[in-house]
């Protein structure tokens, strides 16, 4: 079985591009890197790296093992860098982007203690549904909630947020509650907006693992879901929504949930930051504070 160090030097060569400069940085000679890579290639059963005199190319297995072998090395040096960092003072300024919803319910009392426990450290909150540009902005990390498409960025998984379809008691009561998926064809769902595949598309679960999707209508949308949990209040409809969001109605009943056993959307929450080989500890510090935080009311999401 191949060894996790044969993985990173391996990594490093394509980094570097270089055999020389590996052995350099590792204190070892030219001869043994070229050695443990054919070593690795073998165990393998593929050849990983096209070699000429004058470059490295990857194969196409060489490829993937090189995405996921990096993907390993950043996971274990966040990990490191989270713990060390604790061992050191924190100081300077972040700018932090953060969604609207998260930012209201969480974020900016979890960004306000990790200042109150680092005097010597500020921080810029700023909330925004959209992704900035990190780089443009000046920002030094962002939160959001997705997929990212960006590879010059990395992102840290922190929490999955589950969504619950719901309406009030007072709608069911006059419209009837759907029983299944399909029921809710004959109801008026609101719209989010901010969904990328749009919407009214909204994502459902069946046979325990099978995640579909039905395309519903209504005659409200917005990119704001806070907007959207009114109009539920109030009766008008039904609606896709961060547990987190609702989580307060749903205890006192002003709110209901609605084919619990159907809705299938979670959405994660990531913290982004730009690729760096080593993230500042400040950085490292706040992303494990921040985790920390929606791990410590996990029930609300």
């Amino acid at each position: 079985m191949p060894q996790i160090d044969d993985l990173v030097l391996f990594t490093q060569v394509i980094e570097h591009g270089s055999f020389s400069k590996v052995a350099e940085i590792n204190k070892i000679t030219k001869s043994v890197v070229s050695k443990r890579i054919s070593k690795l290639e073998n165990e393998l059963g593929v050849q990983l790296i096209y070699r000429t005199t004058r470059k490295l190319t990857l194969t196409e297995p060489g490829s993937v093992l090189f995405h996921r072998a990096k993907e390993i090395n950043q996971v274990a040096q966040s990990a490191f860098d989270a713990v060390t960092g604790y061992s050191e003072a924190l100081s300077g300024n972040i700018r932090v982007s953060v969604p609207t919803i998260s930012g209201e319910l969480l974020l900016a009392e979890a960004l306000s203690d990790f200042c109150q426990s680092h005097p010597g450290l500020t921080i810029e909150m700023s909330m925004d549904n959209h992704f900035v540009d990190l780089v443009a902005d000046n920002f030094d990390l962002v939160i959001r909630t997705g997929y990212l498409e960006d590879s010059s960025l990395i992102a840290r998984h922190i929490f999955n947020s589950r969504w619950m379809i719901c309406t009030s008691p007072k709608y069911i009561e006059q419209f009837g509650e759907p029983t299944t998926p399909k029921g809710l064809l004959h109801h008026n769902c609101l719209g989010y907006t901010q969904q990328s595949t749009g919407p009214f598309d909204w994502l459902f679960i069946r046979n325990s693992n099978e995640n579909y999707t039905l395309k519903v209508s209504g005659n409200f949308a917005s990119d704001n879901a806070a907007a959207l949990k009114k109009a539920a209040l109030k009766g008008n409809g039904i609606a896709y929504l961060p547990t987190c969001l609702i989580y307060d109605e749903l205890q006192r009943g002003d709110l209901v949930e609605v084919l619990p056993k159907h809705s299938g959307k979670v959405v994660g929450i990531y913290a982004v930051y730009p690729y760096t080989k080593k993230p500042s500890k400040r950085i490292q510090a706040l992303i494990e504070h921040i985790r920390e935080r929606y791990m410590g009311i996990k029930e609300r999401f």
